[in-house]
């Protein structure tokens, strides 16, 4: 693990998050992002336009504006800088008076929360298109100094845990307070020790291919209520489904969703184990922890990129497809490459048209096989990666 002075050393680099956010006047933007992503730090340190920041999870703060919506408009209908609402899930009333403000006033609000579901449920005004939508993930590799690969698949990359001399202290602590308590009460949970062997199982078969009834037996519960907790963790931000890629030429293709929680630290907490290099836990936690660089990817840089995974009924898979076969991208945690592991990229080329193959992996050095594949270490890749040469 990295000493005390060098997390220190990384803490001064978060403030220098990629999410970029200035909106022009009379645009608003939800800002979305599991709960200790970093949005409320993000809004005092990085936030680069004047602003007015109400911060819901202040007591005093939210005693006013739950007992009175109407005072949002009476201190701020003359406004002319960005009104920041922080955690306005807390108070989903107050998005009827920001409506009102939008559509008569021409004032712009950005309004974060860890969750739209509780707003949904309360059949809260979600603005009819009048909100751009940003979300926040946890940190990159750009996003950090300090970066130790087997020390992240243990802590993760939200930012308390990176930075913690005792990251399984704070994963404790998160996933005991926030994901078995407050989520499950939030969507109304009726078995607690259920749902929480649901977590489990789910961190379990992370990035495997879904199957209700599975998770079910394990779980203890109907195939039915599974659904309903995956859709809670998608609902809260907390997981996310890979499609399969499903334009097959001449070989059947699997068509089933894969189901990946959204930081490696949490997924190997719940799922009690402690990957170290050269295991296959390892090589699962690289593979999410690089999809989760994708995912990042995508939501700062080109929110419409598309990402599937392709894979055959006969097993052959190819991790990750980058837009329309732009880019093919399979993923080893090896540090000695043979051409064995680039078989099912050279399958899919014989098959679709595919832009770039890259194997990302832990050689020391970019190079290429002889069947034309790219073989990138995992820091090379993501350095081409963020500076967008490769999609």
């Amino acid at each position: 693990m990295e000493t005390l002075s060098a997390k220190s050393d990384a803490m001064k680099s978060i403030t220098n998050r990629i999410l970029n956010i200035r909106l022009p006047p009379k645009r608003s933007a939800f800002l979305w992002g599991p709960r200790k992503t970093g949005k409320s730090f993000w809004l005092r340190t990085a936030l680069n336009q004047p602003h007015h920041l109400i911060d819901l999870l202040q007591s005093d703060v939210y005693a006013d504006y739950v007992s009175r919506p109407s005072l949002l408009r009476e201190r701020y209908a003359d406004s002319r800088q960005l009104i920041v609402i922080d955690e306005v899930q807390m108070a989903p009333e107050l998005l009827n008076e920001v409506h009102w403000l939008i559509e008569n006033r021409g004032l712009s609000f950005l309004l974060t929360g860890s969750s739209a579901r509780k707003l949904k449920r309360r059949h809260a005004n979600m603005l009819g298109g009048r909100a751009w939508r940003y979300t926040m993930q946890p940190l990159t590799h750009q996003e950090t100094t300090g970066f130790a690969l087997e020390s992240v698949m243990i802590s993760g990359l939200l930012p308390s845990h990176f930075l913690s001399p005792d990251p399984i202290m704070d994963l404790r602590a998160y996933v005991g307070d926030y994901l078995k308590e407050e989520i499950a009460s939030e969507a109304m949970v009726q078995s607690m020790p259920s749902f929480a062997e649901f977590l489990r199982v789910a961190a379990l078969t992370s990035g495997e291919l879904l199957n209700y009834t599975n998770v079910a037996r394990e779980t203890g519960v109907s195939a039915k209520i599974v659904r309903g907790y995956f859709q809670i963790l998608e609902d809260t931000l907390l997981g996310f489904r890979l499609p399969p890629w499903r334009k097959a030429v001449n070989r059947r293709l699997i068509e089933t969703e894969k189901f990946y929680l959204f930081d490696v630290g949490v997924s190997n907490f719940l799922a009690r184990r402690t990957p170290r290099a050269g295991t296959s836990e390892f090589g699962k936690s690289f593979e999410q922890w690089l999809l989760m660089e994708l995912k990042a990817y995508q939501a700062y840089r080109q929110p419409e990129l598309e990402l599937h995974y392709w894979r055959t009924s006969t097993g052959l898979e190819v991790d990750f497809i980058l837009g329309k076969m732009d880019v093919a991208i399979e993923v080893k945690a090896s540090t000695r490459i043979h051409e064995i592991d680039t078989r099912p990229l050279q399958v899919l080329s014989e098959e679709q048209a595919v832009g770039k193959r890259i194997l990302v992996c832990r050689e020391s050095e970019p190079r290429r096989m002889p069947n034309g594949i790219e073989l990138l270490p995992w820091q090379t890749f993501l350095r081409e990666l963020w500076a967008g040469r490769l999609v």
